[in-house]
């Protein structure tokens, strides 16, 4: 997504290209390796709730994406951001379901 995005903004494709912008995407890279790095240094309980949260902001925040995906009607995209919604919902379920160790 990230990469996209800044081919996209480097070309002229989109329109409100800032440094803004090129923040936004550089904090959700950052989120995502963030998470991945926690999830092996957390305790199990503040993991667990790391993904539910987190986990359940990037669903809402893909949801969103997708919808403009179809809106546009672009096949690639609509396809990414739903594999990216059900990935991401998918570890938020099984978060939410993990048995806690005592």
């Amino acid at each position: 997504m990230a990469y996209g995005m800044l081919r996209s903004a480097e070309s002229g494709a989109i329109e409100k290209t800032g440094p803004e912008l090129l923040l936004l995407a550089a904090a959700v890279v950052l989120v995502q390796l963030s998470m991945a790095f926690l999830s092996l240094t957390l305790k199990d309980s503040a993991n667990r709730w790391a993904n539910i949260i987190i986990g359940a902001v990037f669903v809402v925040l893909e949801l969103f994406a997708l919808c403009d995906a179809v809106a546009k009607l672009s096949a690639w995209a609509t396809l990414m951001m739903l594999a990216k919604v059900v990935v991401t919902a998918l570890i938020v379920w099984y978060a939410w379901k993990s048995k806690q160790k005592a």
